[in-house]
């Protein structure tokens, strides 16, 4: 059974009610859910699903099931006793971890700042709530300071970020939309879920995101790394935990 997946249209939630379906080995199915589930490079999102009289059930982390599912993983060394008796629909209120959250989106935001600065396809993503990276198929040298200065400028310039959809058959007409080498977009519905920053980004994503480049905040690029003769890995960080990282 495919969940609905709330955070598609609406990153900022944080919370919603809910029907748990299923509970077993596989984790926790919801009819609809706020939790992003691993995909596209992006971390899963941690959080609660509180039951009818208080219990919590920690989540740690979300994946993808089998047709459209979103399973919920929970945190190991709590009392799942009695779990897998529930389901049928048990009323739920699934609440994510906001800031481990909006870190991810922060992150996401800004590697297609990234990908601005650096007009080379993609071949390797990853967005954590400590770091993102992004692997450019690329043999030119990059400079550090010069894409934190530019990160900074489009992150000052405050560009809105929306989305909208277009249909598979527009994306094939296309093709140039798509940076990525390695993760392509999810087909098979009928449409594409597409990301734009005014004046700045516009290609095929299914992340979340910030609604302004400005809540971004200051990141900065942590190091670049020659992966291979055509590859260059660029690492992302705040600023504020660059700042107070110990020296190497």
């Amino acid at each position: 059974m495919s969940t609905q997946d709330l955070f598609r249209e609406d990153a900022q939630l944080r919370e919603c009610e809910a029907m748990l379906l299923r509970a077993d080995e596989r984790g926790l199915l919801l009819d609809r859910t706020v939790f992003y589930p691993q995909g596209g490079g992006q971390a899963g999102d941690a959080g609660t699903l509180t039951l009818p009289g208080g219990r919590e059930i920690r989540i740690a982390d979300t994946r993808k099931g089998e047709g459209g599912e979103i399973l919920h993983l929970p945190a190991p060394e709590q009392d799942l006793g009695g779990l897998d008796a529930l389901g049928g629909g048990l009323p739920v209120t699934a609440r994510i971890d906001w800031s481990r959250r909006h870190a991810h989106m922060r992150f996401h935001t800004a590697t297609h700042l990234l990908c601005a600065l650096v007009p080379h396809p993609v071949d390797g993503c990853s967005i954590t709530a400590g770091y993102a990276r992004l692997d450019f198929h690329m043999t030119d040298a990059l400079d550090k300071d010069a894409l934190t200065a530019g990160i900074a400028r489009l992150v000052a310039e405050a560009h809105p970020v929306s989305h909208s959809w277009i249909s598979d058959e527009d994306l094939d007409a296309n093709p140039g939309l798509v940076r990525s080498m390695s993760v392509q977009p999810p087909r098979g519905s009928g449409r594409v879920r597409v990301l734009k920053i005014d004046g700045v980004d516009l290609q095929p994503c299914g992340g979340t995101h910030v609604a302004n480049t400005a809540e971004i905040g200051a990141v900065v690029v942590t190091k670049i790394e020659k992966k291979s003769a055509k590859t260059r890995r660029v690492v992302l960080g705040f600023a504020s935990d660059a700042a107070s990282a110990p020296a190497a």
